[in-house]
């Protein structure tokens, strides 16, 4: 996975994560927005009105002086344990 910060401020992300779809970027959308402080997470695939973009860009805002990097880094572990959880479920009842 390869990742390019397009903007970061003090409190938004703009990243692009190339080589991901619709289905890993909802679920990190998802989980960006059950993490404390985030005010906003989407993410654009859309290559017609992106000027050729095909990669999605995931766009973060934050509140109360979070870093959007420390948040998408709390997202991103938090995705990892959800992902390993499901992994033993499902290898439990197989």
């Amino acid at each position: 996975m390869e990742l390019r910060v397009i903007e970061k401020t003090d409190e938004e992300l703009r990243l692009e994560i190339a080589g991901e779809d619709h289905t890993f970027m909802n679920v990190l959308k998802g989980v960006l927005l059950e993490t404390e402080n985030v005010l906003a997470a989407t993410y654009d695939v859309n290559p017609e009105q992106s000027g050729g973009q095909t990669d999605p860009v995931l766009s973060i805002k934050t509140e109360g002086g979070a870093d959007p990097l420390d948040v998408l880094e709390e997202a991103a572990g938090s995705l990892k344990t959800q992902t390993e959880a499901f992994r033993d479920a499902f290898n439990a009842a197989a």
